[in-house]
């Protein structure tokens, strides 16, 4: 059997968190390859619908409902999660662990042969550096947050599915940015215009990015190899632009890019940990509501330098970041600039 399935026009895709960033990125290659393409999403979306989605409300957590979307599909892209630094860890589990584990069963439920799991770098996270690891990288003993370790939780099941019957491939996209972001890039800046934005440290600590369109297109790439038996059945794999920069130079880029003056504040590490420890306590002593400003894990995160060796999705799934940073913050200009 050929290494490469292409996807063929008239096959049934469903894409879970189809209405987020990554999720609308992945369905518009979908959709431009002629697959029909159902959307399992919390809220209706008329444009999705004009562009020929199938919607299917409701939360993954729905077994019932999940069953229904995945019913006659060939292939189910898996983007929907739970992110964020918030409370209750049950809601983390509800949907991240109890959700993956809802569309594993169904897949097997009704015959699916393809999922593509959308995980994340951060399963993987301790503390310090990670300075060009690749993915024999180990799950650590211990998550500092809900996040990554109910997204580790997730892949682990995914990965530990992968049979005759179903075959299962896990990506680990690094910081998506670009054209459409509703999460990182609205943030930074709101932050930065408010005044309420520093570097962790010096700011020269190097991570990882990807590009919008080089994410989704690793997706695809994925879905168009994945079948049981195949080299990328049963593992996960780094997805960035291979081209590590230092976090104030990606964050400032960003906020050129919105016409939003550059950051140079700083804080240093042990004062930003010691303020996400205060808040912390806070948070979970007078139980308030939303994300505290800052924790220890994101603190951490800020300071620390992440950036992975990208070689096994180059060889096994054929993935080329097409879209370079520089051409990526160009993009970025012409969306902000109207």
């Amino acid at each position: 059997m050929s290494d490469e399935m292409k996807l063929k026009s008239g096959q049934i895709a469903l894409v879970t968190g189809g209405s987020g960033f990554l999720g609308r990125a992945i369905v518009d290659l979908l959709l431009a390859a002629d697959i029909k393409v159902r959307i399992l999403c919390r809220k209706d979306y008329p444009d999705l619908l004009e562009k020929g989605c199938s919607i299917f409300k409701g939360e993954i957590s729905d077994y019932d409902l999940v069953t229904k979307a995945v019913e006659g599909c060939d292939m189910v892209f898996h983007t929907a999660a739970k992110a964020g630094i918030e409370e209750p860890y049950s809601e983390y589990v509800r949907i991240n662990v109890t959700g993956t584990e809802n569309i594993v069963k169904a897949c097997l439920e009704k015959s699916v042969k393809r999922l593509i799991y959308t995980s994340s770098p951060s399963v993987v996270f301790s503390h310090g550096n990670i300075e060009g690891a690749d993915e024999s990288l180990p799950y650590p003993d211990h998550h500092e947050a809900y996040y990554p370790k109910t997204k580790a939780m997730a892949e682990k099941h995914v990965l530990s599915s992968n049979s005759e019957k179903l075959a299962t491939v896990s990506l680990r996209p690094h910081l998506i940015w670009g054209p459409g972001d509703n999460h990182l890039a609205p943030r930074l800046i709101s932050k930065a215009k408010a005044g309420r934005l520093k570097f962790i440290g010096d700011g020269n600590n190097r991570i990882d990015t990807v590009f919008i369109d080089n994410a989704a297109k690793a997706h695809i790439l994925a879905a168009e190899r994945l079948f049981p038996g195949s080299k990328v059945s049963g593992k996960a794999y780094f997805i960035t632009n291979g081209d590590p920069r230092p976090i104030k130079e990606i964050v400032n880029g960003i906020l050129a890019a919105a016409g939003v003056a550059p950051v140079t504040a700083t804080i240093p590490f042990w004062l930003a940990s010691a303020i996400g420890l205060v808040c912390e306590k806070a948070w979970k002593l007078f139980n308030i509501k939303g994300e505290p400003p800052i924790t220890r894990w994101v603190a951490e995160e800020l300071a620390t330098s992440h950036w992975f060796n990208i070689d096994a999705a180059k060889n096994d799934l054929a993935y080329t970041p097409e879209v370079s940073i520089e051409e990526g913050m160009k993009k970025l200009s012409k969306f902000y600039s109207g």
